[in-house]
């Protein structure tokens, strides 16, 4: 049985039928796209047509429009306008680099879908042609509040010109909804406004832009346990569990980032794995970068542990329904797979079945909040004594989910079966209308 959530499920507008083509822009070659076609192939569904982001960016950049690149895509035989999905833009040095150059703000695109946009301008920053030449250190974390603006005004484009010239082709998670998930912010605000329960925040957006105006909301909130992340961040990149004594003022920091200092200059990186600092003289900088380029601060909520390990639930949810999910358990207060945590079955954990209910009623009332988005993995906390449930991330392209079936099906398979479902269904009600 799916667990269904009390909003009506997302529905894909337009007349369509089995053979709607599903046009994919993401990064050739990889999980997500090799995963996705095979799950097609598996239904007997015609394969994606895949359209490379850093050709869209090119093209983009060259005058053409996108709705101009769709239609250069799509068979010539197609008799319906397609469905688009937009697929994780990592994993690939050119199209970072191009989208960091979008977003150099001298450049004049669409800012349309950044949020927060009156907080850019304190990170550093590239021009465009400097971005296309950058030849980074491995793991170096490159301007990631100008790559965020850079892949908003890309997000931008393709909505005006889907909006414009394309009407019925229609989005499986809409520009806007990616935008607004993708910044912690704004996403743990619009969750906080339907009533979705999410970790207390330090303070408002703005608020905390150094070292020692953390320290003053610190002492002001009595928060002395926190999780500062990057606005923007995923995969556990630039995030920091913090702790500081309330009154020694003694601090201890967790976290994904490395310093790297030379004669030449100084960077922060993703180390792959977690650190630990307790010197004011390495914390600081830490900090103080993490404000630059976009900081969200919440209070640290003690997760629920399993055979003493701490715990959190990926959970994905699609047309409304709960459907895969995988516990991540770690020696440390960072869950994340990526930092080569241990992922478990929910069975494993030997919940009670009505707290299993409730991650999965909570991971849909979080989906809900973007009504414009067919799926999304959703991040579930369990408080340690009270196995109360938080939603602390929702991720636009969380459903790359390794050894876990639904239903006999993997992630991508579970998510073509209910398009094309629903493609049937909606088929044959427009015919007997």
């Amino acid at each position: 049985m799916h667990d269904k959530q009390a909003a009506a499920p997302h529905k894909l507008s337009g007349t369509r039928h089995q053979g709607r083509p599903l046009l994919l822009i993401g990064n050739p070659g990889n999980k997500r796209t090799a995963g996705l076609q095979q799950a097609r192939a598996a239904l007997g569904l015609a394969p994606a047509i895949e359209v490379p982001y850093l050709n869209v960016l090119k093209q983009l950049e060259a005058g053409r429009h996108f709705d101009e690149i769709v239609r250069a895509a799509l068979p010539a035989d197609a008799e319906e306008a397609p469905l688009l999905r937009l697929d994780a833009p990592g994993e690939q040095p050119e199209v970072e680099r191009e989208l960091i150059a979008w977003g150099d703000n001298q450049i004049g695109f669409s800012d349309a879908l950044l949020p927060f946009v009156e907080l850019y301008g304190s990170g550093a920053s590239l021009s465009a042609a400097a971005a296309r030449r950058l030849d980074p250190a491995r793991g170096e974390l490159l301007y990631p509040a100008q790559w965020f603006r850079g892949y908003c005004c890309l997000l931008a484009r393709l909505e005006q010109d889907v909006r414009e010239a394309l009407p019925q082709a229609q989005w499986l998670n809409a520009p806007a909804d990616i935008a607004a998930m993708f910044d912690k912010r704004l996403c743990q605000q619009r969750l906080a406004a339907q009533g979705v329960p999410v970790p207390p925040r330090l303070a408002r957006p703005g608020e905390v832009n150094s070292y020692e105006q953390l320290h003053h909301h610190v002492q002001h909130t009595g928060m002395h346990r926190l999780f500062l992340k990057l606005a923007h961040g995923s995969g556990a990149s630039g995030i920091i569990a913090y702790q500081r004594h309330p009154r020694t003022g003694a601090e201890q920091v967790t976290t994904t980032i490395g310093v790297e200092r030379s004669a030449r200059r100084t960077y922060m990186y993703n180390s792959g794995k977690l650190r630990r600092y307790s010197d004011q003289a390495l914390i600081k900088p830490i900090i103080d970068w993490l404000c630059a380029e976009g900081v969200h601060i919440e209070q640290w909520i003690a997760k629920a542990a399993h055979d003493g390990q701490a715990f959190d639930i990926r959970q994905l949810v699609a047309g409304g329904m709960a459907g895969h999910a995988v516990a991540r358990r770690s020696k440390s207060p960072i869950t994340n797979l990526h930092l080569r945590n241990e992922r478990l079955p929910l069975a494993d954990l030997n919940l009670p079945e009505p707290v299993l209910h409730h991650v999965k009623q909570t991971a849909c009332s979080a989906a809900a909040a973007f009504p414009d988005s067919f799926a999304a993995g959703i991040d579930v906390l369990l408080r340690s004594g009270s196995l109360s449930a938080y939603v602390v991330d929702v991720n636009p392209f969380g459903d790359l989910l390794y050894h876990v079936d639904y239903e006999g099906l993997s992630t991508y398979e579970w998510e073509m079966k209910l398009l094309d479902e629903q493609n049937r269904t909606e088929g044959e009600a427009t015919k007997g209308a």
